[in-house]
């Protein structure tokens, strides 16, 4: 099964990856960040950098969600699906022109058709994970990463208030697998018990997923 997982910065998104690709003895495709030599530039100055951006991850996601529907058997920290989120909201605070996203958005076309000739055309399974907006931003804190910090820059905490607030509109409308929400703030994977507890969830997810696939065989 391919499972992505899907969420705001600071939820705690890789956390579950990593607990998910454990728990299914699967590979964990990671979001390209910490070796990112763009995302610093970007937080430096969106507007200079905000297309580049978008390219490098789009570039990214393209090459990870292949690798994974081709390999058939594991769990992507985010995913392409969700990646034209960020370049329309990018392109809504004037960091990307309307000419880039249509570049953008014409690139994305040709890949999501590429996707379309593999034999396993779309993820079994999101996971979206979901928590309160102070929440994300304690994570966020909490974590460290100095380009990341709103401390002093009001624009950059309405950012992440805007992108929050899109992703749960993009979790409504996403159609391409199943999916399943999960509270991050009501259960925190810093505790065991709860590890286990979001694990059960997604588990009972996938035998109602697996249980019409056997039914057919």
């Amino acid at each position: 099964m391919v499972i992505i997982t899907a969420g705001m910065i600071g939820v705690g998104k890789t956390t579950l990856t990593a607990k998910i690709a454990a728990h299914l003895g699967t590979k964990a495709f990671f979001e390209p960040v910490g070796d990112n030599p763009v995302l610093p530039l970007y937080y430096s100055n969106q507007k200079q950098y905000g297309f580049l951006l978008q390219i490098y991850f789009l570039n990214k996601r393209f090459s990870m969600i292949k690798q994974a529907l081709s390999n058939d058997n594991n769990v992507l920290d985010r995913s392409i699906y969700e990646d034209a989120l960020f370049t329309k909201e990018n392109n809504a605070e004037g960091n990307i022109s309307d000419t880039e996203l249509a570049v953008y958005l014409k690139l994305l076309d040709n890949m999501m058709s590429e996707l379309d000739q593999l034999p396993k055309k779309a993820p079994d399974l999101l996971v979206y994970a979901d928590s309160d907006f102070e929440t994300i931003k304690y994570r966020i804190k909490k974590r460290g990463r100095t380009y990341e910090q709103f401390d002093g820059n009001p624009g950059l905490q309405d950012y992440y208030f805007k992108m929050w607030a899109a992703y749960k509109k993009w979790y409504q409308d996403y159609d391409v697998s199943p999916k399943m929400r999960i509270d991050l703030q009501k259960y925190d994977l810093s505790d065991p018990k709860n590890v286990q507890i979001v694990l059960g969830q997604i588990d009972d997810a996938l035998a109602k997923i697996r249980q019409p696939q056997q039914e057919t065989l």
